[in-house]
């Protein structure tokens, strides 16, 4: 099961290149842009504002300032992808950093749990102060599937 959790989204993430036919290495490109910004604004409006626990059993430091910090910042920059990389219109860009913002935290909590289910701390010691290589990930497991898919059905 560990082995498909994992390579069958990496495999639609990888497709997401080829969404129209051609490969376009922006959208990757901008899917991880917005996947790591989301954890980034996420982190920093959760340490900033953070008052109110998003699922403390799970992952106590979490909020949902944090949440609605990453939300925000996903959206303002898929904005500037499409000014700068094109690939899909605006909206499109913007639904994307939507799911991204919503699937991703979903797959970090995912991961959390599993962990907390094994009693470790770090995925993996590959990136030290990182939770490990999988924690960089977690949000593209659940999300890459779902913006693929989503891509498909307007294309």
């Amino acid at each position: 099961m560990g082995i498909c959790y994992v390579t069958f989204p990496f495999f639609l993430f990888a497709k997401l290149g080829f969404i129209n036919g051609v490969y376009n290495h922006y959208i990757p490109l901008g899917f991880l842009i917005l996947l790591w910004t989301n954890d980034t604004g996420a982190y920093l409006a959760g340490r900033s504002f953070g008052k109110h626990k998003l699922f403390e059993r799970i992952s106590p430091k979490k909020t949902w300032e944090g949440f609605f910090g990453g939300f925000i910042l996903a959206i303002v920059v898929a904005v500037n992808l499409e000014k700068y990389f094109g690939s899909l219109p605006l909206w499109q860009w913007i639904i994307v950093a939507m799911i991204i913002s919503i699937v991703g935290t979903l797959g970090d909590l995912v991961e959390s749990m599993l962990k907390r289910s094994l009693h470790v701390k770090d995925s993996g010691s590959i990136l030290p102060g990182h939770g490990g290589f999988l924690d960089r990930f977690d949000g593209l497991l659940l999300a890459a599937p779902i913006v693929y898919i989503f891509l498909i059905l307007i294309s």
